[in-house]
């Protein structure tokens, strides 16, 4: 970085400095990373004490750093597994964020099918488990004892841990959403998924608590490292199991629910029509404002309707027009999931609902359908 301001302008608004790209994807290293960091160094240079006798306290720390950065670019690797098997199924990727705790790879696109899920969980274990074999042959085929086998013995086990962990039946781990990519599979319902991975969550973090609380009763020289970061870590996926089921409720089509029970009644109204007349025609309907040649120019926005009534009441509504986009259209017929995924990836607060034919057959407002889905 040359300049502050350079520095600056690579830094996301959640505080992720922004690495480089892959693929496209954003590549940040959240402050939380370098605390991470530094726990690692502090509790793993002792230990490089007792591995290699005799070896000087900076030699210690200089490994440790090493080591620190090999289990780092090890996530980095077991993320971008994620991320680019996301890519390659054609579900895009936000972003990938290094944290305290290791990597998230934030997908802008729920997996539409099982196997989409299955494919991109599976992949970042598959990474950590190839580096583990890779690093694992290393250290075997190196003089055991050397600060270098000793970084390479390390990040192999390092990465076999990674694996392990994350293969967990428990989300928010991969585990968790391979058990709920096979359930969904099994009986066509992604929420019966993800509510048995939810409790494999919960029963992970019980048995991450209990470990922690048998190292202190057994008296453990590591054991309140070991309680600490268990209990950090118990805490993150409870957090995650939550947001997870959050989510679930939140993209779930209410059962029973239709989607002619949602929608505003729609009127097809000349684009040069007044603003104030226009908008008190949209009273508990939707507005399609048409010109004459027969082209659909937008919906009414009420509020930008609002505001240029109070200024111009005679003004042409069409200037208070939101435009029909190909993500703002809706079937009539469409699966209830679909436009609740439609809905909130897109940024709209209307959508045109159309029937098979393709004519207007109402709009849907995204408030609601939000207040349908939190009644549920």
């Amino acid at each position: 970085m040359a300049t502050t301001g350079s520095w600056r302008r690579q830094v996301d608004r959640d505080g992720g400095v922004l690495l480089f790209r892959a693929a496209g994807v954003p590549v940040l290293l959240a402050p939380s990373w370098w605390l991470g960091s530094a726990a690692i160094v502090l509790i793993y240079t002792p230990l490089v004490g007792r591995i290699l006798p005799g070896v000087a306290a900076l030699n210690a720390f200089l490994i440790a750093s090493t080591f620190t950065l090999f289990l780092g670019l090890s996530v980095l690797a077991h993320e971008l597994g994620h991320s680019l098997t996301a890519i390659r199924l054609g579900l895009p990727v936000r972003r990938l964020r290094l944290f305290l705790l290791g990597g998230v790879s934030e997908m802008m696109r729920t997996p539409a099918r099982p196997g989409q899920e299955g494919l991109v969980a599976v992949a970042g274990p598959a990474v950590s488990v190839g580096l583990a074999a890779a690093f694992g042959v290393a250290a075997v085929v190196m003089d055991p004892g050397t600060a270098l086998w000793l970084v390479v013995a390390q990040t192999a086990f390092a990465n076999a841990a990674v694996a392990v962990f994350n293969l967990l039946p428990g989300l928010p781990l991969d585990g968790g959403r391979i058990l709920r990519a096979g359930i969904w599979a099994v009986t066509g319902r992604r929420a019966a998924g993800t509510r048995a991975a939810v409790l494999g969550g919960g029963v992970v973090a019980a048995l991450l608590v209990a470990w922690a609380l048998w190292g202190i009763l057994q008296g453990d020289e590591d054991a309140w490292v070991r309680f600490g970061v268990c209990v950090l870590t118990a805490w993150f996926v409870v957090a995650g199991a939550r947001g997870e089921m959050s989510a679930e409720r939140r993209r779930t089509w209410p059962e029973g629910l239709t989607l002619a029970e949602l929608v505003q009644p729609v009127l097809q109204l000349p684009a040069e029509s007044p603003v104030s007349g226009a908008l008190t025609a949209s009273a508990g309907r939707g507005v399609v404002l048409v010109r004459a040649d027969g082209v659909a120019v937008g919906l009414l926005d009420q509020d930008l309707a609002r505001r240029l009534s109070s200024r111009s009441p005679h003004a042409p509504a069409e200037q208070a027009a939101e435009p029909i986009r190909p993500e703002t259209v809706l079937l009539a017929d469409e699966p209830g999931e679909e436009i609740v995924e439609r809905v909130q990836g897109t940024a709209a607060w209307q959508f045109l609902v159309v029937d098979l034919e393709g004519r207007p057959a109402g709009v849907l407002r995204r408030e609601d359908l939000r207040a349908a889905l939190d009644r549920r």
